[in-house]
């Protein structure tokens, strides 16, 4: 009888060791999760929306360089402008540094404007967004043109990113004229090599473009003229950012506030990051040529 209890306890010792220690164990996760935790939110971390446009691969780019510098750790999450916005708006994002107003992103603003920061300041202010025809196209000047020669043109309009704010432009813009075209979703690489294709053959094609953007160095290409103004007159380019980012990041905050460019400055950082085997690589050139400009962001 005495053994039988003698053994008995021996069990339960040994199952209250097993116990505790899975307990010490589970608690030490549970502690070594929340300290890593506590570490990722306080490392000074930054997210911004890339989409796969050629100027917004620049300056994403541009700025992860310049803020690693800094000593902040940037990550760049690819992404299409509408989930962007709600990545914006959830704060999943911290920011996005492509924002066209007053006209290509206004459903935006308007759909956005209570859960995400748009920025007033402006760091491009000469853009323009329109459809564009070869130059070789003498006799299609205008968008009231297009019903005239849409054979020529098979009836389509070749697009890139469906959601893209100046999609959305596009198609209010076939209502408006009432052209008999098609706007045909793609990506802004499938476009441009289309741009390309067609010019290289002397093809007519029609697309939606804007400026600034490296294609009108390499092709000539002309905007249609846009009597209704659909499109608008002069774009200038935005950023925004998630609510609480500028309580959190004061300093970046300021600097994106301080960013500006002009034509030449944008075509040659596009240039660079597009020539480059790696885009960082290429704007990190661009930044080690331009360090008094940057000074000037980044005081």
């Amino acid at each position: 009888m005495n053994n039988w209890k003698k053994e008995l306890s021996i069990i339960l010792a040994l199952l209250m060791v097993a116990v505790l220690t899975a307990c010490g164990s589970a608690s030490g996760e549970t502690n070594s999760e929340q300290a890593g935790a506590e570490t990722e939110v306080s490392d000074e971390e930054l997210t911004i929306g890339q989409i796969n446009w050629a100027e917004n691969i620049a300056v994403t780019n541009m700025w992860k360089a310049i803020l690693e510098d800094k000593g902040y750790n940037v990550k760049l999450s690819v992404l299409n402008m509408g989930t962007t916005m709600k990545a914006l708006e959830s704060g999943e994002l911290d920011a996005s540094l492509e924002i066209w107003l007053p006209v290509q992103d206004s459903n935006y603003l308007e759909e956005y404007q209570d859960t995400v920061n748009f920025s007033e300041a402006t760091w491009f202010d000469n853009a323009k967004v329109g459809l564009v025809v070869p130059t070789y196209l003498e006799e299609v000047n205008s968008v009231e043109d297009l019903n005239e020669h849409k054979e020529l043109f098979d009836g389509e309009i070749f697009g890139f990113d469906p959601g893209a704010g100046t999609m959305e432009v596009t198609e209010q813009l076939i209502e408006d004229y009432n052209l008999e075209f098609e706007l045909l979703p793609s990506s802004e690489p499938a476009m441009l090599a289309g741009i390309g294709e067609a010019v290289k053959n002397e093809e007519p094609i029609v697309a939606p473009l804007w400026s600034p953007h490296w294609v009108f160095s390499k092709y000539d290409l002309k905007f249609l003229e846009d009597p209704q103004n659909t499109f608008g007159g002069v774009e200038k380019i935005h950023h925004a950012t998630r609510h609480g980012f500028e309580e959190d990041y004061p300093e970046v905050s300021e600097w994106f506030k301080n960013w500006k460019m002009d034509d030449q400055q944008i075509g040659q950082l596009i240039d660079y990051v597009e020539s480059a085997e790696d885009p960082l690589d290429g704007a990190k050139k661009w930044i080690d040529e331009n360090e008094e400009l940057i000074g000037e962001w980044v005081k």
